[in-house]
């Protein structure tokens, strides 16, 4: 799919209100004809949930060969490396980005058993829970009411977890300072040992807090550059904390699954082949 093509995605966003404003960035919907078929997401401090209503997706996760394939939606914890997603085409859906520590109150299972391994919204919510919402949404009118519908299934599941105000503390001091953060300050500050703090966040986040603030500082260094630019990536890697280059390089490998010279032309491509587009920002075209 390149320039020319009739790409047409609308997507909408919807900031939840109370009790699932201080879990969940935003609830969204998603209908169209995707940028490209395939595309590769860098890993983020940022779980996701999708309710598919349209054809199967596909997804190529962690250190999986093939696809696999996700006909009823995914949730997905903090990834450690990049993934591959594939759409339908046309594709339709509802999701939520949630914060770091959000997905874990509508889990019944340890955030870090879905950390690179996404599980299908059966799996989470059963089959019967599944089939009922798909249905609600279906009949729906607009996105604005899909959305209005899923913040209320949400509510509804939603689940006091042990352990989660002390690992939102410590994830918004990380947040807050793009990751540079002392990790061995973290457990102080939240007068927790860091054993229980580690145990607390694989729980709920599915990675520990040294992780997540690696994850924190990549997102915010990618996030910064201007790829219309020339890039002085030794500056990048100073500026970004990184002790040499190299050590640089094989973290950037690591989150995109590309060199930081191929990243900025996949990204110059997408930026010339669908400007200003919905999705443009994270996701790459991986065809």
């Amino acid at each position: 799919m390149g320039v020319g093509d009739d790409v047409i995605v609308e997507y909408v966003s919807r900031v939840p209100g109370p009790p699932l404003d201080g879990l969940i960035d935003d609830l969204y919907s998603l209908e169209g004809a995707p940028p490209y078929s395939r595309l590769l997401l860098p890993a983020a401090p940022a779980p996701l949930l999708i309710v598919n209503l349209g054809s199967p997706f596909l997804i190529r996760a962690g250190t999986d060969v093939e696809a696999v394939e996700y006909v009823d939606g995914c949730a997905v914890t903090t990834p450690t490396r990049a993934w591959e997603f594939g759409y339908p085409t046309p594709t339709r859906s509802v999701g939520v980005h949630f914060k770091p520590w959000g997905l874990a109150p509508f889990l019944p299972m340890p955030a870090a058993e879905l950390c690179d391994r996404p599980a299908t919204v059966e799996q989470i919510w059963g089959k019967s829970a599944v089939t009922e919402l798909h249905d609600r949404l279906a009949s729906a009118d607009a996105p604005h009411e899909m959305l209005m519908l899923l913040e209320e299934e949400l509510v509804r599941r939603m689940r006091a977890i042990d352990g989660l105000d002390i690992v939102r503390h410590v994830s918004t001091a990380i947040a807050e300072t793009g990751g540079a953060v002392p990790i061995s300050d973290l457990g102080v500050t939240a007068r927790a040992s860091s054993t229980y703090v580690a145990k607390r966040f694989k729980e709920i986040i599915g990675v520990t807090p040294k992780r997540l603030a690696r994850s924190y500082r990549f997102t915010f260094t990618v996030l910064a550059l201007d790829v219309a630019a020339p890039i002085d990536w030794s500056d990048v890697a100073a500026r970004a904390g990184y002790f040499d280059q190299a050590h640089f390089v094989h973290e950037f490998r690591e989150f995109t699954g590309l060199t930081p010279t191929r990243y900025v032309e996949v990204r110059q491509r997408f930026l010339r082949e669908h400007p200003d587009h919905a999705l443009d920002g994270w996701p790459l075209p991986a065809d």
